[in-house]
């Protein structure tokens, strides 16, 4: 089984999944971000193609192919459950992760954590992101591109807590 947890910067994913983990028999978190870190390091921007020469590492073409060759990798080796927690709001980037994903397991679920801007921001404050910095600034791409149809099972979690989230998902995930 392979859980995605997708949502804005803020929307609870990092929370959830590390809440989710030890209630999933035999599973383990598997975070994609550190990927981008490493191929920040590896690749400078003069090193990457002109269309890759931005400040998100989901840019880098290289970064949706690792993050589900990896998850291949390790789902083979370890033989876990996969939680997977990351903010994927470019079609194309969700699109190629989550079919990749379903090929390697059919169990594949997506929940989409979603929260109002103003919850958004607020959860930014609270956990110490910089105002006006760059979470901030996906914030409003990230509201209104989970919208989209493509981003199902949405849980809206402005006034939930990171226990009812879990107690939703573990429902669907039953059904």
């Amino acid at each position: 089984m392979i859980i995605m947890i997708n949502g804005a910067f803020g929307a609870g994913k990092t929370s959830a999944a590390a809440a989710l983990q030890p209630k999933i028999a035999n599973s383990m978190v598997y975070d994609p971000e550190e990927i981008g870190y490493m191929l920040r390091k590896l690749l400078p921007e003069e090193h990457r193609e002109e269309k890759e020469r931005t400040d998100d590492f989901q840019d880098i073409e290289l970064w949706r192919v690792l993050t589900v060759k990896i998850a291949r990798e390790v789902k083979q080796k370890y033989n876990k459950h996969l939680i997977i927690p990351m903010t994927i709001y470019k079609k194309e980037n969700f699109d190629y992760i989550y079919n990749g994903l379903k090929e390697m397991d059919q169990d594949l679920h997506h929940f989409c954590l979603t929260a109002s801007l103003d919850t958004i921001y607020n959860r930014l404050a609270k956990r110490g992101d910089q105002f006006g910095g760059w979470q901030y600034q996906q914030a409003p791409k990230c509201v209104e591109a989970f919208k989209a149809d493509v981003f199902e099972t949405r849980i809206c979690t402005d006034e939930l807590e990171t226990g009812d989230v879990i107690d939703i998902m573990l429902e669907k995930l039953k059904g």
